[in-house]
Parts: structure tokens; C-alpha cells; sequence
């Protein structure tokens, strides 16, 4: 990948776990911790984990792709570098 597809990945996959881990919190505070209703939670879970993991990878493929220019920040972006798409209305 060219050092800007990475940059936009990054910013992808942050956005994306933010948004996944905020909906997990709102599922594990709205139904219990174990059982069936517990599931779509840790399902939730599982998937921003699964994030985590693509983004240590990719973060070492950068590295060994484009030493002179890597950074950390480019996988794990300031809050405000990264992309987002407007959400429909959460529930109060």
C-alpha cells in the first residue's frame, strides 16, 4: 500500500472501533452482562478487538513498507484526525 492508503486505513479503522466500542458500551449498560441478551454485546466486542489486531498489523507492514515516513499516529490517529460518518439518531 502507498503511505497515503495507509494513512486513510488508519483513519478508517479508528473511526470504526470508536464507533463499535461505543455501541458495545451502550449494549452492556442496556441488558445484562451474561446470558443471551448479553451476546450482541460481546459480539460487538469482538469485532473492535478484531480491529485492534488488523491495526497492529497493518501499522507493521507500515513500518517495514515505509520506514523514512512512519509514524504511530498514523494507525492510531488523534480524535480529531479521524474519519467519521454521521450516525442516525441514538437512543436516549
Amino acid at each position: 500500500m502507498t503511505f497515503e492508503q495507509h494513512v486513510e486505513m488508519g483513519q478508517a479503522l479508528a473511526a470504526m472501533r470508536d464507533e463499535l466500542l461505543s455501541r458495545h458500551v451502550d449494549l452492556a449498560n442496556a441488558y445484562p452482562l451474561s446470558g443471551r441478551e448479553a451476546l450482541p454485546a460481546k459480539k460487538l466486542e469482538a469485532a473492535y478487538r478484531a480491529i485492534d489486531e488488523a491495526r497492529s498489523e497493518l501499522e507493521n507492514a507500515l513500518f517495514r513498507e515505509h520506514p523514512e515516513v512512519a509514524q504511530t499516529s498514523v494507525y492510531y490517529p488523534a480524535a480529531e484526525d479521524r474519519v467519521r460518518k454521521p450516525a442516525g439518531p441514538r437512543g436516549a
